[in-house]
């Protein structure tokens, strides 16, 4: 029996609901989470207010060491829902309902992967057509399994995975699924792309590598190494180390180690809590090199390491607030406006293409059938605010153009916009096309 098929047999979601924040909403509607004040918006039209909603489920860790991560992804697909819903819902023919607005629900995964089983069968006995997750890739792989096998066992209930950012390459390879989709770059995407960088800075000589111990963290020291030998062989690894994933609460021990081991720079794929008390740490003990992030452009990084980052501090991402363009600024400062609090900074391009696509999808597929609208997602093609990408059939890997940037105070040539007030920001240096930026794949799709 797998673990799905266990939890599952503990009378469904009735049963689980403890495990989960069992606050719903249809996002332009009426009912808000109480623990979301901001989360109001303008009722939509009569006829689509009171249409069956599509729901949309996201796990992730809302407690515990990973919260604030988890808050932040529920304000990008919030608002991403509001302004789908703003313009009438998702247009659907008489035949399936007409117009529907979206519904995203939230379930608390407290960064576990047995209670993110939990919080999916919990979803789909509420009626989740669509599940959202992305903050571990360890999370994902298992939800992934999972939801093959529910998909296979019940065929009328069947649900899609769409992954804003568990990274792990052999989620598009060696797992790939057809009911999966993933809207990040992988690391061996972001990997290469801060290499681009990497290659041009001939001073360097020494990285230390350090990372969360799990799959995708072993994967970025892994891809790390390929490509260092590959691209810039001079340059030695004079340390690697993995950690355990949110449970370290003091670096000052790695940070010796860092400092100690005289590396130039480090290469990291941390996030969170455990990027931010890395850096603040190094910062402590006074390293003075560089750091080449996955993360490091947000939640904390910034103000943590303040002004020793200037210059060192190396970020990858899909988008940044300081992208040249008129478009660009306009969608940020929109953003702000919305949620104007600086710890509430946190916004993704990429997770407002992810629901943009989600709703081009169901329209194009004229009805909710999961099946239908998964075979119109494997070619969503979809822009925003001058930002957009396609979706790759092949490995349901989206593709899009990456941007790398480099921290430096606010109000400096190319840094208009800073970081959650803390008076940094980073200075777009490297725009890379998505043609580019992707990556060749080992996926054998299977397709019902």
């Amino acid at each position: 029996m797998n673990k799905l098929q266990a939890v599952g047999l503990k009378s469904g979601a009735a049963a689980l609901r403890h495990t989960v924040w069992a606050t719903a909403m249809v996002v332009a509607g009426a009912v808000a989470p109480v623990s979301a004040s901001w989360a109001q918006a303008p009722a939509p039209a009569a006829a689509v207010a009171q249409a069956k909603p599509v729901k949309v489920a996201l796990i992730e860790s809302l407690s515990g060491a990973f919260s604030n991560t988890g808050e932040a992804v529920y304000r990008n697909v919030y608002w991403a829902m509001e302004r789908v819903n703003a313009r009438g819902g998702v247009q659907l023919p008489a035949s399936s309902g007409g117009p529907r607005p979206l519904a995203l629900e939230r379930y608390d995964s407290k960064g576990q992967n047995e209670e993110a089983l939990s919080a999916l069968r919990a979803a789909i006995d509420d009626g989740a057509q669509v599940v959202l997750q992305g903050n571990s890739s360890a999370t994902a792989a298992v939800l992934i399994e999972a939801i093959n096998k529910h998909n296979e066992r019940e065929p009328n209930k069947r649900v899609l995975f769409l992954n804003y950012s568990a990274v792990d390459p052999i989620l598009t390879n060696e797992k790939c699924s057809f009911w999966h989709f993933r809207f990040d770059a992988h690391a061996d995407m972001r990997m290469a792309a801060l290499m681009d960088v990497m290659r041009e800075d001939k001073s360097l000589k020494s990285v230390y590598l350090i990372g969360q111990d799990y799959s995708f963290g072993q994967a970025v020291l892994r891809e790390a190494k390929k490509q260092l030998a590959a691209q810039r062989p001079g340059v030695a690894v004079v340390g690697e180390e993995l950690h355990p994933i949110g449970r370290v609460k003091d670096f000052a021990p790695y940070a010796v180690k860092i400092k100690t081991s005289g590396a130039q720079a480090v290469v990291t794929g941390n996030w969170g809590n455990d990027l931010t008390l890395l850096v603040k740490a190094a910062r402590e003990v006074g390293y003075e090199g560089s750091f080449y992030t996955f993360y490091g452009n947000a939640l904390g990084a910034p103000a943590a390491i303040g002004d020793a980052g200037i210059g060192k501090v190396v970020a990858v991402a899909d988008w940044l607030p300081n992208v040249p363009g008129a478009q660009s600024e306009a969608f940020y400062q929109s953003f702000r406006t919305r949620f104007p609090k600086p710890q509430d900074d946190y916004v993704h391009m990429r997770m407002q293409l992810m629901v943009e696509a989600l709703a081009q999808s169901i329209e194009r597929a004229g009805s909710t059938d999961v099946v239908a609208i998964a075979r119109q997602m494997e070619s969503a093609n979809v822009q925003l605010s001058g930002q957009g990408g396609t979706m790759r059939a092949a490995d349901h890997q989206f593709q899009q153009a990456l941007v790398v940037g480099v921290m430096d105070k606010k109000g400096a040539p190319g840094v208009k916009f800073d970081v959650e007030g803390s008076g940094y920001g980073f200075r777009v240096v490297r725009q890379i096309a998505a043609a580019k930026a992707q990556q060749p794949h080992s996926c054998t799709m299977q397709r019902p």
